[in-house]
């Protein structure tokens, strides 16, 4: 008999452990915030994608382009939410989103007509990049998400995409996240540039 059980029994107990994983950590649900934190958070994501959507309405409402995606939604909860999360950081948000956006277009052009390809190869590249450059931010997923599966006034930007509105969005949503922050008398924006 080999060492650590009869050879039947290592599969199974592998298998236990694996599945003992799922049973989540014993730590229960985060920690309640208090209301000053909330207003904050409230007050950033209000005026961050209120600009964003503002500037799209009066500047691109009669053209193609587009400032306002689904992704800067979940960069809101980070930015003003948890503004001290390493991915909330501005490389993060800057970078994550470009990168992705950059992938996300190459992936359509390159297994546009194979979607579902085009869609695994755009996330999955997009994450893998991200940790490369040490620019992870979930929400650039969804941006290389997007650019995939957009429509088709998404698909006619080609790499325009990745200025408007995968860097401009972003960039004006930091702006908005230095100055109501740091408003706030127990925030601070950003924990680091780089």
């Amino acid at each position: 008999m080999r060492p650590g059980g009869p050879p039947g029994q290592r599969p199974a107990q592998a298998l236990a452990r694996y599945l003992a994983k799922m049973r989540g950590a014993s730590r229960g649900a985060p920690p309640r915030v208090g209301n000053a934190e909330v207003f904050w958070s409230w007050l950033g994501s209000l005026v961050g994608i209120g600009l964003v959507a503002w500037l799209n309405g009066i500047w691109l409402a009669e053209t193609d382009a587009l400032l306002l995606i689904g992704s800067l939604g979940a960069s809101a909860v980070l930015l003003y939410g948890a503004p001290r999360s390493p991915l909330a950081q501005p490389r993060n948000l800057i970078g994550g989103h470009v990168l992705s956006a950059c992938v996300g277009v190459s992936a359509w052009l390159l297994f546009g007509p194979i979607p579902w390809l085009a869609a695994a190869l755009a996330v999955s590249t997009a994450i893998a990049l991200m940790h490369l450059t040490r620019t992870l931010h979930p929400p650039g997923g969804a941006t290389a998400l997007i650019a995939v599966i957009g429509s088709d006034q998404v698909h006619a930007l080609g790499y325009l995409f990745v200025l408007v509105p995968a860097a401009l969005g972003p960039l004006l949503m930091l702006l908005v996240a230095l100055l109501v922050n740091n408003l706030a008398p127990g925030r601070h924006y950003p924990e680091s540039w780089f």
